[in-house]
């Protein structure tokens, strides 16, 4: 049985890999940080950088597994702070992809594992001795205020040209709450949510056109 199984497996992976395309890619992130509350949010330009296996499957009709350094976070700021969020995450985006001509569209579900996260700017860090908030400049490492999973949605769609050349947009959606600080009370603590707009550019070196 297990001579069948491993025979199955080899073929389906001799078939596909005629019509399967290994390729890099990277691009511009521009990220925020949303929801938490008394703060307004704003984006921030990061990168991502990567490698993908694209196999079609039916027609126009193929799956995309990919893997990337990805840098994340944004801009938080409110009447007493006013600082960066850089999170590092390592993603595994797997899109289902669509294309007719040069034109292509894409989406999927990701998952992300955060590696390093870091804050930079005017923080409340501690209390002064009559209780009040006390306030100052800081660079420090804050992995420890994230969870360490991200679950999102991907969709985008884009162009591929001669010579395996592609580029493309996406738009990423966090759908947990990363977030891992909780409010002293317990009550309203905030959620955070990953929001990233992608561009990139890739070049694919394999089988299909």
């Amino acid at each position: 049985m297990k001579n069948i199984l491993l025979s199955v497996l080899l073929s389906l992976l001799l078939g596909t890999s005629a019509h399967a395309q290994f390729g890099v890619k990277g691009g511009l992130n521009v990220a925020v940080l949303e929801g938490r509350v008394g703060e307004d949010a704003s984006y921030k330009p990061f990168y991502h950088v990567g490698a993908l296996y694209e196999f079609k499957v039916l027609g126009p009709l193929s799956i995309q597994p990919e893997v990337q350094y990805s840098v994340q976070g944004g801009r938080l700021k409110s009447a007493f702070t006013d600082y960066d969020t850089k999170l590092q995450y390592f993603t595994v985006p797997v899109l289902a992809k669509v294309r007719i001509g040069p034109v292509f569209a894409e989406a999927g579900p990701q998952l992300g594992v955060l590696l390093r996260a870091n804050q930079n700017g005017r923080l409340q860090v501690g209390l002064a001795e009559d209780g009040t908030p006390a306030y100052g400049n800081v660079d420090r490492p804050a992995t420890g205020s994230f969870k360490r999973g991200d679950f999102s949605l991907v969709a985008g769609a884009g162009l591929k040209m001669a010579g395996g050349f592609s580029v493309g947009g996406r738009f990423i959606a966090g759908l947990n709450d990363v977030n891992d600080v909780d409010n002293l009370s317990g009550i309203n603590d905030p959620r955070l949510q990953n929001r990233v707009f992608q561009l990139y550019a890739a070049l694919q070196l394999g089988g299909g056109k």
